[in-house]
């Protein structure tokens, strides 16, 4: 085997919650090649086995049994181009934020939104992954998974990927059936820029920016970002926890009159999206902290890990919040971070 296999190794520095619990076994695969010959190895134990990319988007609560592989596949090419779009194939192992680097460096436009999303290229669809007003699914092509039992290697559409709201195939139906080996990007030559989103429109403003351009959203982006959530290199945390919950219009309606500054936004389909933080904070919780687990004292939407805390004081953490929201607004908060 080209790929060495490690017991008994931490997974501290592989969350970006930074918590530590011991994998029984942990493989950092690097191409096609490795990842089948991890998933070989698995299948010859037989033991279970946990992908992770960036580790930004996971809160693990226990030691891991059986193999962790880190997918590390990496390069960044370009397959196709026409008059109007790039198509760039990126290893799942490449990190998203230094992806839109890239695009931004060769003035390829569509992902401009999403700068400093923390975690990896492979993440990016299974989560369908959006900020300020853009999800991934705009920008997304096609896929190449391997099928952890058989080791076939799959290719996955727009279509056949189910998009959702932070959803997609590969969180019910295919739910640890696959490994993302890399994604294939569309990416547009002609920008069509996002600014509706009120944030940045703001932060455009106050740097008197007369000209758009993919490089002054991607620089408002990174601003608002930096300004609002922690870094995971000083505070842990997974950046937002919970995803923004629809509700029916009447209900909306019903919260709107007891809650005036209710915060929401219309869905295609007329339901109404609330903003979880709005909702936290208004439970009094923006700040809470119980020992080094607590809610971030900027943004109600992030848990973090102010040094020591276990991942299930963090799923304590967790809980009350939804107790708390679900009592005072009738709204059932779900995580957006994948809890293990």
């Amino acid at each position: 085997m080209s790929v060495s296999i490690i017991s008994g190794v931490s997974l501290k520095p592989y969350n970006t919650f930074g918590i530590d619990v011991q994998a029984e076994y942990l493989a950092r695969a690097g191409s096609l090649t490795e990842v089948q010959e991890c998933l070989q190895w698995v299948k010859h134990k037989p033991i279970p086995c946990l992908v992770l990319g960036g580790g930004s988007n996971i809160l693990l609560t226990q030691s891991v049994q059986g193999l962790v592989i880190k997918n590390e596949v990496k390069g960044i090419e370009k397959i196709y181009e026409d008059e109007e779009s790039v198509y760039l194939k990126v290893g799942a192992g490449e990190v998203w934020h230094q992806f839109v680097l890239y695009c931004l460096q060769h003035n390829y436009a569509g992902v401009e939104n999403l700068a400093l999303i923390p975690g990896s290229v492979g993440a990016s669809p299974l989560q369908n992954i959006g900020a300020y007003g853009v999800e991934i699914k705009e920008v997304f092509h096609e896929l190449t998974a391997m099928h952890r039992r058989t080791a076939e290697v799959v290719h996955f559409s727009h279509a056949d990927c189910a998009f959702g709201y932070r959803d997609s195939v590969f969180k019910h139906k295919y739910k640890n059936e696959f490994v993302i080996i890399d994604v294939t990007f569309r990416l547009s030559k002609t920008p069509r820029f996002n600014i509706e989103y009120g944030a940045i429109k703001q932060e455009l403003d106050k740097r008197q920016i007369s000209e758009l351009s993919i490089h002054a959203i991607a620089e408002a982006v990174m601003a608002i970002r930096t300004s609002k959530l922690p870094d995971p290199a000083q505070i842990g945390n997974a950046g937002s926890f919970f995803k923004n919950p629809s509700v029916a219009k009447e209900q909306y309606l019903v919260l709107k009159e007891k809650f005036p500054g209710l915060v929401a936004y219309e869905n295609q389909d007329g339901s109404m999206k609330l903003a979880a933080g709005w909702l936290i904070e208004q439970c009094g919780l923006k700040g809470y902290r119980n020992n080094d687990a607590g809610v971030h004292e900027k943004q109600a939407l992030v848990l973090v890990n102010y040094g020591n805390a276990t991942g299930a004081e963090i799923l304590q953490v967790c809980n009350m919040v939804q107790h708390a929201v679900e009592e005072k607004f009738g709204v059932k908060l779900e995580p957006e971070v994948n809890i293990i």
